[in-house]
């Protein structure tokens, strides 16, 4: 492992074979790093978030069970990123899980294996990426937000509390609540016909 300069490593953490940490980075209690992952400069990762950890692939077999699918890639998290406690970022099945520059996680984060997500986006609590999901640049996604799997989300997207994405956001700077997701405020037209149906 490399940790750079002026780096705070605080008691309880796990830092595997060839991970590299960046300058003036700080890692709190409990965070567990494997092997080969990559920490950008001025990076603060919160108490007990888990970086590295296997992503969730398995082969069904003809018996019924489930074959594990080896996950050999890494996550790599550029400079000036703040990572949430309890937060969780797989590794990549092939390549890199990627956090890009700037981009500020809160807690109980799940980002599942080969995600990419964009220069300066944040996320809030309790939200959760399927694989391969790529994130644009600027995004802002509210609390518990689920994003299916292999979905491309455009620049500057702003994404509400408990949305569901389960398709391409393909124009960029919309904001959509509901789920499955949709215009904000189409939503917000559509919810107050439905809050009036019961005195029909």
């Amino acid at each position: 492992a490399v940790i750079g300069d002026g780096a705070q490593i605080y008691p309880q953490c796990y830092i595997g074979d060839d991970v590299e940490i960046g300058a003036n980075s700080v890692i709190y209690p409990g965070v567990k790093i494997y092997a080969g992952c990559k920490i950008g400069s001025d990076c603060i990762i919160h108490a007990n978030a888990v970086i590295g950890a296997d992503g969730f692939g398995f082969a069904p077999a003809p018996d019924g069970s489930y074959k594990k699918i080896p996950q050999t890639g890494n996550v790599v998290i550029e400079n000036n990123c703040e990572i949430g406690a309890n937060t969780t970022i797989d590794r990549a099945s092939i390549g890199s899980t990627i956090i890009r520059q700037g981009v500020k996680i809160d807690n109980l984060v799940m980002i599942a294996h080969n995600v990419e997500i964009g220069k300066n986006t944040v996320v809030a609590g309790q939200t959760g990426f399927a694989g391969s999901v790529r994130v644009g640049e600027g995004c802002m996604f509210g609390g518990q937000v689920g994003v299916a799997g292999h979905i491309t989300i455009a620049d500057k997207t702003i994404i509400g509390a408990q949305t569901g994405i389960i398709s391409n956001i393909k124009e960029e700077g919309k904001t959509l609540l509901g789920s499955p997701a949709m215009d904000a405020r189409e939503y917000m037209k559509a919810y107050s016909i439905f809050r009036k149906l019961h005195k029909r």
